[in-house]
Parts: structure tokens; sequence; C-alpha cells
């Protein structure tokens, strides 16, 4: 009796250790306007140095920074406005699980393009998230489900212009209202996630370090149930680090975009996320080199990773299975 007892005890030890985990990859920006898109126009691959590790991962998850269409006119009010063709899909298809639609460039054809573009990342079998075709769609959780694990990933974009954002009748991005963002935190968690990431555009470009206002809704999705933060839209990588030992990464940087000089804007993060039913579990990034033309390859440099229960990130030499 009493081995049998043991016996049992020792299975379900066994099985609260050998928790089911899920790997997620997050990248930052990805625009496939001008020098992304002459590389695609021209049977060319701006991800082709990425495939591998964006394919092993179960899902791998982007900013969606430019809509895909044909369709639409740029906005007058603004003054940078980018809109790719829908042949560059091909890039995105099979690599992308999800994309992030809620950013500042989303709408910069109005909203017949922002349409469209959700047509063609869904026939590419990629998921939208943060954006939709009223305010319901653009706010409901995007569910990720894998060995009985149950990821909620939700989306916000709180850069101008506003008017990209949705409304109960009309289409548009998710914008970042604090009692939205903890609303759908919490319903999300009630509805059974294991895991809940936001994945935000926010921040100052160009800043390398996180204004008081990411630091402030940081600390209040951590609060709401949030078991991980990741950032981008500042064009830069602005660190990593924990509160309340949940990781937040404030800003992954470009991954796929033009137009700057080099330095920091053509430098970015791939961040690598193991999550089981306690939340992240361990992550890592890994350091992109971004060219001219906008195409990114690995780096290999020091990045920030930490595993659960660490107190501040640790440093350690990225490593990569490219």
């Amino acid at each position: 009796m009493m081995r049998n007892w043991l016996v049992s005890l020792w299975l379900v030890a066994g099985l609260a250790i050998a928790q089911p985990t899920v790997r997620l990859a997050f990248v930052g920006d990805i625009m496939l306007d001008d020098g992304p898109g002459k590389t695609i126009a021209a049977g060319g691959d701006p991800l082709a140095h990425f495939d591998a590790w964006l394919r092993a991962a179960d899902f791998a998850i982007g900013n969606l920074e430019c809509p895909v269409a044909a369709s639409g006119r740029a906005l007058e009010s603004k003054i940078v406005t980018f809109r790719a063709r829908p042949e560059a899909m091909r890039v995105l298809r099979g690599r992308f699980a999800a994309l992030s639609l809620a950013n500042n460039h989303a709408g910069d054809y109005g909203p017949e393009a922002f349409l469209e573009t959700l047509g063609h990342v869904q026939t590419a079998g990629i998921h939208p998230f943060g954006g939709g075709r009223n305010l319901s769609e653009a706010h409901a959780p995007l569910w990720l489900e894998k060995h009985g694990l149950r990821i909620a990933l939700l989306a916000y974009n709180e850069y101008k212009p506003r008017r990209f954002e949705a409304s109960p009748t009309s289409p548009g991005v998710a914008w970042s209202e604090d009692s939205h963002v903890r609303r759908d935190i919490r319903a999300a968690k009630a509805a059974g996630a294991h895991v809940v990431i936001p994945f935000m555009h926010w921040g100052w470009e160009n800043e390398r370090a996180p204004t008081e206002r990411q630091r402030q809704l940081a600390a209040l999705m951590i609060a709401a149930g949030a078991d991980a933060v990741v950032g981008a839209h500042p064009h830069v990588t602005q660190g990593a680090e924990l509160i309340a030992g949940k990781p937040v990464i404030w800003s992954l940087g470009n991954f796929v975009f033009d137009g700057f000089g080099p330095g920091p804007g053509r430098e970015g993060w791939g961040l690598e996320m193991s999550v089981d039913r306690h939340g992240v579990s361990a992550w890592r990034v890994i350091h992109a080199a971004i060219d001219e033309a906008g195409t990114p390859t690995p780096a290999h440099s020091p990045a920030p990773c930490g595993q659960r229960g660490d107190s501040r990130p640790r440093t350690c030499t990225t490593q990569s299975a490219l």
C-alpha cells in the first residue's frame, strides 16, 4: 500500500514538473512597401534569413506595419503612408501564425484598404488581431491553443492618429484605452486563458528608453493579469525588464523596414518565449541586423533573457538555431 502511494506521488510530481510548453516567436515592425516591396517585386525574400527560426516556433507573431492592398487612397493628413502590394503576402504565408494590425499605419489608405488587408491576411492562413471589422472584433483576443494550453493574444495601438480606431459599426484598430485594456485582459483570463500577452504599439519614435506612460500601462496590464507584455513602434529596441516577476519587452524595434541610416534603426530583436500553464517559463532575444533595403539577418551579440522566478533579467550570449 505504501509503495503504491509513493509511486502515485512520484507520478503526480513528475507530471507537475513536466509541464507542456509552447514556443512563441515575436518580431517587431514588418513594413513591406518601399525597399522591402522592391525586393519582393524583384523575386527576393526579405525574410529568407529568418525562415527556419520563424518556422521552428509553435506560433510566430509579428506586427504588420502597413496595409496590404490594391485599393484605397493615401490619407492626405499623413506625412508618411505605406501600402504593400497583395503579392507581398507570399513572404509571410507559412511563416506567421498571427499578425497584429494595431499600429499607426494600418489605416494609411483608408477603411477599404484596411478591410482588403484583413482579407489577404486571412486568405494566407494567418490570423489578424488588434484590428477588425468593428470594435468588438478589434478587441477580441486571438486564441492560440496547443498541448491543452490556451494563449490569448491582444494588441493595441496608442500612437496617433486615433482616427484609425474601430467603432461599434466601422473597421479599424484596437485603441489603448486603459479601461478597455484592463477589461479585455480580465475577460480573457475569465474565459480560460492560461497565458495572456498584450502586444503593444507604443512609445516615442527613436527613443531608447520606455516612457513613463509605457511603464504605467505595463504595470496596469500586469496587475490585470497579463503574463508578459511585448512592444514595438519606436523603430529602436528599448530593453526589457521584469514587473512583478513578469517580462516586459519594451520594444523589439524594426524587423523588416528600410529608410534608416546606420545605427539603432537598423537593429531589431526577435523574441523567443516559452510558456506553460504557469505563464512565461523562459525567454530570450536574438539580434537582427537590417540592411539598407530593409532585410534582416541574424547578428550574434549579448541580449537580455530570463526565466520564471528571476528577480531581474539576466544577460546571456544569443545563440541561433538558424
